[in-house]
């Protein structure tokens, strides 16, 4: 059982930490592409 439970534990862990990778990259490249969508209306005006 000790060792299941181990198992389980790494497992949430990792899920964890590889969804936080993608949502900071994510989050980032969302970010870049208003910045860049914000220049290019302000140029046009």
């Amino acid at each position: 059982m000790d060792e299941q439970l181990r198992t389980i534990l790494i497992i949430i862990v990792s899920v964890s930490i590889f969804g936080l990778l993608v949502f900071v990259f994510v989050r980032n490249y969302i970010k870049n592409k208003i910045d860049l969508l914000v220049k290019k209306e302000k140029k046009l005006k």
